[in-house]
């Protein structure tokens, strides 16, 4: 499979520093993640990942099993692990990013150096009872409009649902089925971001916490699940804090809360 097909937004940037894979909520793509070139500095490569069943890829299966998944990126993103790299997700992509972060670490090759988590409860969370993804259709959008889990600008649109409900079901099958023991922590810092108005609250957020032998720092954000989208600059920067590549960005916080970080 080409790289292309893959990555297809992502620039050349012989001056990068680090690359940043970035992985979309369920149903999401990789154009989500697009403006954040103009916000990210030139050391940091911007990758987001464009997985099966959408966007170009809308002719090819998406999957349904996260090994599967993760196979399949170990192999397409290893030409790109030369140099330091990070991985975000946001919903369902926090598992991505999560699970992908746990196999590279545990093989011989380059690790993941930081972890970004987004909307998204750490994965030993109590399973949804019945799970989303066997919901009959109506059912399935009705509790997709009340957990805002999908965009409502898609979900208002019939046609848009209809062509999306089979991804959809397949990244929540993707999701609702990943589990991990804490007792596997990654090596790497991880940092959580949430909205303040989402169903994913602080104390879920939290619990990513204790997946990481590295540091760990919770950052909420106004906003709902989707809260990334009017907090962009303001996230990419903490993303660019985290990963500073040669001090790309320096910005003093007020310390002692669970919100704040220093860059040096």
């Amino acid at each position: 499979m080409s790289l292309d097909r893959w990555l297809p937004y992502r620039n050349e940037n012989a001056l990068a520093r680090c690359r940043l894979f970035c992985f979309p909520h369920a149903g999401g793509n990789a154009l989500f993640f697009r403006p954040w070139h103009r916000l990210l500095p030139d050391g940091i490569d911007l990758c987001p990942v464009e997985l099966p069943g959408r966007g170009a890829r809308i002719d090819e299966a998406p999957f349904r099993r996260m090994d599967s998944l993760v196979d399949a990126l170990c192999e397409v993103l290893q030409p790109l692990l030369e140099i330091p790299f990070a991985l975000f997700g946001h919903s369902m992509g926090a598992y991505v990013a999560h699970a992908l972060a746990r196999r590279l670490g545990a093989a011989d090759g380059p690790a993941a150096t930081h972890l970004f988590v987004s909307g998204a409860a750490a994965p030993d969370r109590a399973p949804r009872n019945p799970p989303l993804h066997s919901l009959p259709d109506r059912e399935l959008v009705g509790a997709l409009t009340r957990f805002g889990g999908t965009p409502p600008a898609v979900l208002a649109r019939d046609e848009l649902v209809t062509a999306l409900l089979p991804t959809l079901r397949a990244d929540l099958a993707l999701a609702e089925t990943y589990a991990a023991a804490r007792s596997e922590p990654v090596s790497c810092a991880i940092t959580a971001f949430g909205g303040a108005g989402d169903t994913i609250d602080r104390r879920a957020l939290q619990g990513w916490s204790t997946f990481t032998d590295g540091a760990f720092r919770l950052r909420i954000f106004p906003g709902d699940h989707f809260y990334l989208s009017a907090a962009g600059t303001a996230l990419a920067d903490e993303i660019a804090c985290d990963l500073h590549p040669s001090g790309l960005r320096t910005r003093p916080q007020p310390t002692g809360s669970q919100d704040g970080w220093m860059c040096e």
